[in-house]
């Protein structure tokens, strides 16, 4: 699997393969591709706490004996 960004050429989006990645599939210019795409969601935050879910309150209860 290769991961590569979106990069803008004029009002489209679009990918750069790495030249190794097409030595490897034996690809050309002109060869017809299939391609899966799977998204990475984008994580913002700070430092160690970065894409770390909001802290949640446990709920108090009480043991009796």
């Amino acid at each position: 699997m290769v991961e590569v960004k979106l990069k803008e050429w004029g009002n489209s989006i679009g990918v750069i393969l790495p030249s190794e990645t097409l030595k490897d599939l034996r690809l050309h210019k002109g060869d017809k591709i299939e391609i899966s795409i799977v998204t990475k969601k984008r994580i913002d935050g700070f430092g160690i706490c970065a894409g770390a879910k909001p802290f949640k309150e446990d709920e108090e209860f009480h043991l009796e004996f």
